[in-house]
């Protein structure tokens, strides 16, 4: 059985890392190449870095901050926020990325998807998804809708058929955020993380809601999730990566112990 991941996750604004509630209120909590050395020296299996307002500003990722970061650490790095062409995601690969995270820029332009899979594999390709719940209609059926530019912008999009088409296309990961869980740390959910993991093949990894270690074993047990992003929880001090390891190890489920 495969290990279920823990990643960090490193929400970069103005080149400090930040943390807020449903996309808004972001308050600044640390270095981004500080913490991702933390992170990593705890035992964290992955760690994933946001640059949260570059699709907003309709500008290129802190490619600096980005090389910083991956000379610090040895485990695999993802990186996503404005990226929109190959040209884009080779520059965060080169600067030392494992993975380039694709979200505003896959949905106005998909094809962003199968270009990058046919270039450096699909294994590389990890399509982000803002998610929030909406009242079911035939264009949107599954009451998930998709939102786009740090959660500013409505697209009609479906997010399970979102989530399908973008399989079909050549992403290897799916990152589902939900918007309504962002920071609450009242835990996942649930029940869209699961509807993902039935609709896909592919690993989908959890984000937002994660409060205490219970709710990442709600996520793995009952939602099906290869993977959980944790912010709040770790950034404040709150729970260590060593403690959240010990109580899902201690739970039943495959982890990689440090």
């Amino acid at each position: 059985m495969l290990t279920k991941r823990i990643i960090p996750c490193l929400d970069v604004r103005a080149g400090k890392v930040t943390k807020g509630v449903a996309f808004q209120g972001n308050v600044d909590v640390g270095d981004p190449v500080a913490m991702a050395k933390h992170y990593y020296e705890q035992g964290a299996d992955e760690i994933v870095f946001y640059d949260i307002t570059a699709s907003h500003e309709r500008r290129d990722i802190m490619i600096d901050v980005v090389a910083s970061v991956a000379r610090e650490i040895f485990i695999p790095f993802s990186v996503g926020g404005g990226l929109r062409t190959l040209s884009d995601m080779r520059r965060v690969l080169l600067a030392g990325a494992e993975k380039v995270s694709i979200d505003s820029g896959a949905v106005r332009n998909p094809d962003t998807i199968r270009q990058g899979a046919k270039a450096f594999g699909r294994q590389c390709i990890v399509l982000s998804m803002q998610v929030k719940r909406v009242p079911c209609t035939p264009n949107i059926p599954s009451g998930y809708e998709i939102f786009i530019d740090g959660a500013r912008t409505a697209t009609g999009l479906d997010a399970i058929e979102w989530a399908q088409r973008g399989e079909e296309l050549g992403a290897g990961e799916l990152v589902v955020n939900s918007i309504d869980a962002d920071g609450v740390k009242t835990g996942y959910d649930v029940d869209l993380t699961r509807r993902m993991a039935e609709a896909v093949g592919i690993p989908v990894i959890a984000s937002g809601g994660a409060g205490e270690p219970s709710h990442l074993y709600d996520v793995f047990s009952q939602g099906n999730a290869d993977a959980a992003i944790v912010a709040s929880m770790i950034h404040f001090g709150t729970y260590s990566i060593p403690e959240i390891k010990d109580y899902l190890h201690r739970r039943g489920l495959p982890i990689r112990m440090v």
